[in-house]
């Protein structure tokens, strides 16, 4: 996921990872991580601190690397851009911006597919994501919905 990532952006993450790396050691240990949170002024427990380097730390070898951290970043970024375009669509979904997809709504939005969709269709549709079942499908459903496995 890290080679989708531009020369920009990786010269980025790499000043971020420097700044983290504060014994240049070319590695993010469990006190380079807890002086930088101290620095945030964000209190960490070693435990706390511990977690953070084992969630990052795909070799299990107890520090973050630069390949490790560049992953992370990437995959932040990638769901953040998938967030936003679930988002995106969402919107353009709910017509009258009430925050909600109601049935007329997704009739509207699917009458310009080749093949159309017949009211059960649509009902199924709606129900199948409703999980409140009051009719309408709000972004909380729609994600749910739409990535699920």
């Amino acid at each position: 996921m890290a080679e989708k990532l531009s020369e920009e952006q990786v010269a980025e993450f790499k000043q971020a990872f420097d700044r983290f790396d504060k014994d240049k050691d070319g590695t993010i240990n469990v006190q380079d991580l807890g002086t930088v949170m101290q620095e945030l002024g964000l209190k960490l427990s070693e435990a706390e601190l511990k977690g953070i380097i084992t969630q990052l730390d795909t070799d299990n070898n107890g520090v973050i690397s630069f390949q490790e951290f560049l992953g992370a970043m990437a995959s932040e970024l990638q769901t953040s851009a998938t967030e936003e375009g679930l988002k995106e669509i969402f919107r353009a979904l709910d017509q009258d911006n009430d925050g909600y997809i109601s049935v007329d709504e997704l009739r509207q939005a699917t009458s310009q597919l080749e093949e159309k969709m017949s009211q059960d269709e649509l009902d199924a549709m709606i129900r199948e994501a409703d999980v409140d079942q009051d009719g309408r499908v709000n972004y909380k459903e729609f994600v749910r919905i739409l990535t699920q496995n």
